[in-house]
């Protein structure tokens, strides 16, 4: 192949303006797209190398249930019409340039530690966090109601768990975890299992099967606050832990917490039973195929029996000053909690601003009651935690080795909806904001635009599936791997996304 010099500067497809000039030259050798893209495999393999892959030692996943405005939040459009502005106003940040929403003033000041994508955009205006969180290409509302639907593809945080115990799949940085870590866990509750609908798919490990789940906490707390009415139709006042709850909250793993009816003695016995189950293994795996069995009752009997995660769930160890600078909201403490986790070495954690009690009625899904709920309710409890989760993280020198993700499942329509009391904003994916701090993610960085509306894309289009990849190639992971499926065929762990080398300090 020809090289013709030129700039270096990568452009939003992932590609170079040298590479570009590489390909118009390719054609005149009577090579296609197809040779294109098996160079741009071998250009996927050279990018392990770069300073960025494997900067993270763990990830926080902070998934934001109903999803956020892109308007009220990180993408505000201060000389728009009314009725695209809405009633909240743009302020500065300490980034030049960065301008957010004015009920986030806290987060203002710690924007120098992020990248925001405003131009985050897919065809699904859906509750498909399952789209939004794995590798599948397509998505349906159907299976959305079936965690176990043969369709699904793993959760980021499951594959990662996968990979970390499968350690010649596809070539990686090596990881720090410990052979039976408690790898994967997630925040504050199994999704959607505290409101009045079913749990809905997504955070789940699919046909890599129920091992690679995560290890859900549940939390002992009351709701101390009645938070606004997803509308005026909502008869019952909710007391939502997710608006405020009392210092006595307790996080709580089941798995490490033995039955009462279970005494030392029988847990000991159990522990000898499996001991003896051992000896004959060799012959057992020879003849029934269980081989992978001893790292999966390994896995369990350490959650048993270790006090490590348990301890690191114990917020109670902190000091109320600090428990204070994230909110004493469940929000705030789960995020308090993932940070402990992340410092005693878990690999992946999900938080979850997840639904309780009525479904819609305290997240962030607001087609009716949308500026009360933003204002008095939604911006005021985010801003405090998140700030006071990424100051405490780069304070104590975790932010640096730690890949903060804040995603939704999409953005909500650029027009407001005056028909509701409130005024609403409806779901709407065709242009939306995600925040990205730490683990090699660049600071003060925006990347992308939207519209003058911020309806659509106006530059840089990125793709759950790239965010997938780049939160990949920054664990050290490398995003063209592949796992099989049910039927043994090899699916891309990202789907058809590419690292956004746009996003990379």
């Amino acid at each position: 192949m020809i090289s013709i010099l030129g700039s270096n500067k990568r452009l939003c497809d992932g590609l170079s303006r040298r590479d570009l000039l590489h390909l118009g030259g390719i054609g005149a050798f009577g090579l296609g797209l197809s040779d294109w893209d098996r160079l741009r495999a071998v250009q996927a393999s050279e990018s392990l190398e770069t300073p960025s892959f494997g900067k993270a030692k763990s990830c926080i996943m902070v998934f934001l249930f109903g999803s956020p405005p892109q308007h009220e939040t990180f993408d505000p459009k201060p000389l728009a019409p009314v009725e695209v502005q809405g009633e909240l106003k743009a302020i500065s940040s300490n980034v030049p340039g960065l301008d957010i929403c004015e009920r986030l003033p806290l987060l203002a000041g710690v924007m120098d530690k992020t990248t925001v994508v405003r131009s985050m955009t897919h065809p699904y205006a859906l509750h498909g966090v399952a789209y939004a969180l794995t590798g599948m290409p397509t998505y349906t509302p159907e299976i959305e109601a079936k965690p176990r639907d043969p369709q699904h593809w793993p959760y980021i945080g499951s594959i990662v768990d996968y990979l970390d115990r499968h350690p010649g799949i596809g070539p990686r940085r090596q990881n720090s975890s410990p052979p039976n870590a408690v790898r994967h866990i997630g925040l504050p509750w199994l999704l959607g299992s505290k409101c009045d609908l079913a749990p809905l798919a997504g955070p789940y490990s699919a046909f890599l099967g129920g091992t690679y789940d995560p290890v859900w906490t549940d939390f002992d707390g009351v709701g101390t606050r009645i938070v606004p009415k997803l509308s005026d139709g909502q008869g019952k006042d909710v007391l939502d832990p997710f608006g405020g709850t009392t210092p006595e909250g307790r996080f709580r793993l089941s798995a490490t917490t033995p039955l009462d009816a279970v005494s030392a003695g029988r847990l000991d016995l159990r522990q000898s039973l499996l001991k003896q189950f051992d000896q004959v293994r060799p012959w057992l795996t020879e003849h029934s195929g269980i081989g992978t069995y001893d790292q999966h009752q390994a896995a369990a009997y350490s959650l048993l029996t270790s006090s490590k995660v348990r301890d690191a769930l114990d917020i109670q160890k902190e000091s109320a000053e600090t428990r204070a600078k994230f909110g004493m909201t469940l929000f705030g403490q789960s995020l308090l909690a993932a940070r402990r986790l992340v410092e005693a070495g878990t690999r992946f954690v999900s938080v979850f601003w997840d639904p309780f009690s009525i479904f819609g009625g305290s997240v962030w899904d607001t087609h009716a009651n949308h500026f009360p709920r933003l204002k008095e309710y939604l911006l005021p409890v985010f801003d405090q935690a998140f700030t006071g989760f990424l100051k405490d993280l780069d304070e104590r020198g975790l932010l640096d080795e730690t890949l903060v993700c804040c995603l939704s499942e999409h953005g909500r329509t650029p027009k407001i909806d005056n028909g509701p009391k409130g005024g609403g904003r409806h779901h709407w994916a065709r242009v939306y904001s995600a925040l990205f701090a730490g683990g090699g993610i660049a600071r003060g960085r925006v990347v992308g635009r939207s519209d003058d509306s911020g309806g659509d894309v106006a530059s840089c289009p990125v793709s759950p599936k790239d965010v997938l990849a780049t939160s990949f190639h920054l664990l050290g992971i490398d995003p063209h791997t592949t796992i099989p499926d049910r039927l043994n065929r090899p699916l891309p762990i990202a789907g058809d996304g590419i690292v956004r080398h746009e996003m990379l300090g």
